[in-house]
């Protein structure tokens, strides 16, 4: 098991930036690779960033490349996603989830771990 706790989501206006958060329990937490996914109302979840667990290699969806930096730091167990220029379509429940092994996973299947998630709404 690999408890995920997400934080930092919230209401921001378009074009404004987040920084999501999520911890996790566990003195493994290096040989995960992670990833983040959105689920938004109606719609099915998706993709959004991934990091293999080296941190050296790192995959996004095509909506949020050159916006979302996935990042990870293993001395405090938590992984990243700063969101900047934010936009309406990007209001969702973003997850965090866990895999084992070093390589970067995109697929949702690939992934054993998940947290319970964080709602980032973007509305002015």
């Amino acid at each position: 098991q690999v408890p995920l706790v997400e934080s930092g989501g919230g209401l921001v206006q378009p074009g404004g930036s987040l920084r999501l958060s999520c911890a996790a329990s566990g003195r493994t937490f290096s040989s995960y690779a992670m990833g983040w996914f959105r689920q938004a109302p109606g719609k099915e979840r998706e993709f959004v960033a991934a990091i293999s667990w080296s941190g050296l290699s790192s995959g996004y969806a095509d909506s949020v490349k050159g916006r979302f930096t996935i990042s990870r730091d293993s001395a405090k167990n938590t992984v990243y996603l700063q969101m900047n220029s934010l936009k309406p379509e990007d209001t969702a429940v973003y997850y965090c989830a866990a895999t084992s092994g070093p390589r970067l996973r995109v697929g949702i299947n690939e992934y054993a771990y998940w947290g319970q998630g964080t709602q980032v709404t973007v509305s002015s």
